[in-house]
């Protein structure tokens, strides 16, 4: 059973990764209710944190019932990294987790994110700064390397335990590749399999159905998952690879009125949480999973999208379940939206 300082985990946990502008504390709700174990906030700027800037601050938000719950940071300076370190400690989260993994350009120019793994020594500086700084459990989420010329994972692994970091999460793509082709578990497989290595190493990167979930277990050994893009729209992804890891039972496919149960109440929750404006724009994102197989769904869709308030959209949801009443959706694997620009790890 792995554990991360004080926290014990299932046998086999399933983590929701941070995805900057979608795991939001509306999106964890409803993951947490179908099967996450460990989550984490979007990831959070070490600077903007110290600035007191507003949206920064609004990410340390977190509920009860979402734990045991994880703060992520980043950023390349270790002064700036200790005292946000100090700040997340105030809001009493599980643990603190440290982003060494986002490839987006504004993040890696800045020296921070997936930049870092240029530069194994400043890793390690800014990680000492933070562990130095919380008595709480510190965690790295990371990528194999910089380039397929530099996968140095096995040694940031080594490294990273040696200096206290409780927990290992490996994304199985360089910072190169972005979320392109296909991720490479195989240098993940052999962090966990280095008798050197005793910490949890949890794998992240293309997870989108049961089956690809029990292979990849038991073929790399990991002691967990971590699950991204696949759960944006579709959170009984959880609830289907822990069926399937207990007995081998494939879940149905939530029905169109579960489908719109669950997006009625993130988009509720997103409204309580960001406001009217904010929480029904930042919504949009999310309707083309939760409604995906529908036949002929885009004018409805368009529709959700352009639509000014909840009512009108929850109109327009009840509209959707009338229309398509006795539609069964297929069980077929996620397709998975790519937003190049956020930081689905």
């Amino acid at each position: 059973m792995p554990k991360i300082g004080h926290i014990d985990l299932p046998g086999f946990p399933l983590l929701l990764a941070p995805m900057e502008d979608v795991s939001d504390p509306p999106f964890r709700a409803v993951c947490k209710q179908n099967g996450a174990d460990l989550m984490y906030s979007e990831f959070i700027s070490s600077e903007g944190l110290i600035r007191d800037a507003i949206k920064s601050k609004m990410k340390l938000d977190f509920s009860e019932e979402e734990r045991p719950f994880g703060i992520q940071i980043f950023g390349g300076d270790e002064e700036a990294m200790a005292m946000s370190a100090r700040i997340c400690e105030t809001v009493n989260p599980d643990l603190v987790d440290i982003n060494f993994g986002c490839p987006v350009k504004k993040v890696v120019s800045k020296g921070a994110g997936a930049g870092v793994l240029k530069d194994i020594d400043l890793m390690v500086r800014l990680t000492e700064a933070v562990i130095k700084n919380t008595g709480l459990p510190v965690t790295v989420k990371t990528r194999l390397g910089w380039d397929d010329n530099s996968k140095n994972i096995e040694e940031v692994a080594e490294r990273m335990q040696d200096i206290g970091v409780q927990a290992l999460a490996i994304h199985g793509r360089t910072r190169c590749q972005l979320y392109k082709g296909e991720a490479d578990w195989t240098l993940i497989g052999k962090v966990k399999n280095n008798p050197r290595m005793h910490i949890p190493i949890f794998g992240n990167g293309d997870i989108d159905s049961p089956q690809k979930a029990l292979e990849y277990k038991n073929r790399y050994g990991v002691d967990g998952i971590m699950i991204g893009r696949a759960a944006i729209g579709y959170p009984w992804i959880f609830r289907e690879i822990k069926s399937y890891l207990a007995d081998g039972t494939i879940l149905p496919s939530p029905t169109l009125k579960e489908r719109i149960e669950v997006c009625k109440i993130h988009l509720t929750k997103s409204v309580e949480w960001k406001g009217p404006k904010t929480g029904i724009f930042e919504m949009r994102r999310h309707y083309t999973n939760y409604l995906k197989g529908l036949p002929g769904i885009k004018d409805f869709r368009l529709r959700l999208v352009t639509l000014p308030t909840a009512e009108e959209i929850f109109e327009v949801l009840d509209e959707i379940t009338k229309h398509y009443a006795g539609y069964e959706f297929e069980r077929t694997a996620i397709e998975i939206i790519n937003y190049h620009e956020k930081c689905p790890l």
